[in-house]
Protein backbone atom coordinates (compact mmCIF):
# COMPACT_ATOMS: atom_id res chain seq x y z
CA UNK A 1 0.00 0.00 0.00
CA UNK A 2 3.13 2.35 0.67
CA UNK A 3 5.22 1.74 -1.79
CA UNK A 4 3.82 4.69 -4.27
CA UNK A 5 3.43 7.24 -1.31
CA UNK A 6 5.52 9.63 -0.10
CA UNK A 7 6.10 9.70 3.79
CA UNK A 8 7.96 13.01 5.48
CA UNK A 9 9.36 13.21 8.92
CA UNK A 10 8.55 15.82 12.04
CA UNK A 11 9.53 16.70 15.49
CA UNK A 12 8.72 18.87 18.22
CA UNK A 13 10.62 21.81 19.43
CA UNK A 14 10.10 23.98 22.69
CA UNK A 15 10.75 27.35 21.01
CA UNK A 16 10.00 27.67 17.31
CA UNK A 17 12.31 30.80 16.74
CA UNK A 18 14.80 29.29 18.67
CA UNK A 19 14.66 26.09 16.16
CA UNK A 20 14.53 28.54 13.13
CA UNK A 21 17.77 30.56 14.13
CA UNK A 22 19.57 27.03 14.36
CA UNK A 23 18.59 25.34 11.56
CA UNK A 24 18.51 28.57 9.49
CA UNK A 25 21.67 30.15 10.50
CA UNK A 26 23.84 27.42 12.36
CA UNK A 27 23.35 24.74 10.48
CA UNK A 28 22.62 27.11 7.05
CA UNK A 29 19.77 25.11 6.02
CA UNK A 30 16.18 26.20 3.62
CA UNK A 31 13.83 26.87 6.22
CA UNK A 32 10.45 28.31 5.95
CA UNK A 33 7.56 29.24 8.17
CA UNK A 34 3.58 28.40 7.71
CA UNK A 35 2.87 30.51 9.75
CA UNK A 36 -1.05 30.22 9.48
CA UNK A 37 0.04 26.34 10.77
CA UNK A 38 2.31 27.86 13.36
CA UNK A 39 5.35 25.46 11.48
CA UNK A 40 8.72 25.53 10.47
CA UNK A 41 9.82 23.78 7.47
CA UNK A 42 12.95 22.27 7.14
CA UNK A 43 13.65 22.19 3.09
CA UNK A 44 15.70 19.09 2.09
CA UNK A 45 18.73 19.36 -0.97
CA UNK A 46 16.68 15.88 -2.26
CA UNK A 47 13.31 18.12 -2.33
CA UNK A 48 12.26 16.14 1.00
CA UNK A 49 10.52 19.05 3.54
CA UNK A 50 10.68 17.94 7.55
CA UNK A 51 8.13 19.74 9.64
CA UNK A 52 9.19 21.01 12.97
CA UNK A 53 6.18 22.02 15.18
CA UNK A 54 6.15 22.95 18.52
CA UNK A 55 4.53 22.05 21.89
CA UNK A 56 4.66 23.23 25.10
CA UNK A 57 5.13 20.39 26.76
CA UNK A 58 8.06 18.93 24.27
CA UNK A 59 10.27 16.30 25.77
CA UNK A 60 13.32 15.84 23.88
CA UNK A 61 14.03 12.64 21.92
CA UNK A 62 16.46 10.13 23.14
CA UNK A 63 17.25 9.02 20.37
CA UNK A 64 19.03 10.80 16.78
CA UNK A 65 16.20 11.75 14.87
CA UNK A 66 18.31 13.42 12.29
CA UNK A 67 21.38 12.16 10.59
CA UNK A 68 23.35 13.89 7.76
CA UNK A 69 24.96 12.87 5.64
CA UNK A 70 28.44 14.63 4.80
CA UNK A 71 31.06 13.97 2.61
CA UNK A 72 33.93 14.64 5.59
CA UNK A 73 33.28 14.32 9.30
CA UNK A 74 36.10 16.31 10.22
CA UNK A 75 35.65 19.10 8.27
CA UNK A 76 32.01 19.25 9.05
CA UNK A 77 32.67 18.86 12.74
CA UNK A 78 35.37 21.73 12.35
CA UNK A 79 32.70 24.02 11.02
CA UNK A 80 30.27 23.43 12.87
CA UNK A 81 32.21 23.81 15.76
CA UNK A 82 32.93 27.10 14.56
CA UNK A 83 29.46 27.97 14.13
CA UNK A 84 28.88 27.18 18.06
CA UNK A 85 27.63 23.39 18.20
CA UNK A 86 28.84 21.50 20.61
CA UNK A 87 29.05 17.53 20.53
CA UNK A 88 28.17 15.02 22.50
CA UNK A 89 30.88 12.64 24.18
CA UNK A 90 30.03 8.82 24.80
CA UNK A 91 32.70 6.60 27.07
CA UNK A 92 30.43 3.62 26.72
CA UNK A 93 32.01 -0.23 25.93
CA UNK A 94 30.22 0.14 22.59
CA UNK A 95 30.21 3.98 22.20
CA UNK A 96 33.32 6.12 22.35
CA UNK A 97 34.36 9.24 21.05
CA UNK A 98 37.38 11.01 20.00
CA UNK A 99 38.47 14.23 21.14
CA UNK A 100 36.96 15.89 18.66
CA UNK A 101 33.42 14.55 19.50
CA UNK A 102 33.66 11.58 16.47
CA UNK A 103 32.62 8.07 16.98
CA UNK A 104 35.41 6.29 14.68
CA UNK A 105 34.67 2.41 13.79
CA UNK A 106 35.76 -0.50 11.25
CA UNK A 107 32.45 -2.27 11.16
CA UNK A 108 29.82 1.18 10.89
CA UNK A 109 30.39 4.78 9.12
CA UNK A 110 33.74 6.29 9.21
CA UNK A 111 32.52 8.55 11.70
CA UNK A 112 29.35 9.81 13.29
CA UNK A 113 28.91 12.78 16.08
CA UNK A 114 26.20 13.62 17.57
CA UNK A 115 24.96 17.18 18.59
CA UNK A 116 21.85 18.83 19.84
CA UNK A 117 19.38 21.14 19.04
CA UNK A 118 18.12 24.32 20.85
CA UNK A 119 15.41 21.92 22.43
CA UNK A 120 17.72 19.30 23.14
CA UNK A 121 16.91 16.91 20.60
CA UNK A 122 19.58 14.50 19.03
CA UNK A 123 20.62 14.78 15.56
CA UNK A 124 24.34 13.69 13.69
CA UNK A 125 26.74 14.30 10.99
CA UNK A 126 27.84 10.97 9.68
CA UNK A 127 30.37 9.69 6.90
CA UNK A 128 29.70 6.68 5.41
CA UNK A 129 33.16 4.60 4.19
Amino acid sequence: MFKSINAFSSFSVNDLQKAKAFYGEVLGMEVSEDTKMGLLMLHMPDSTVIMVYPKSNHVPATFTILNFSVPDIDEAVEELGKAGVTFETYDEPNLKTDEKGICRSEEGPKGIAWFKDPAGNIMSVIQEK
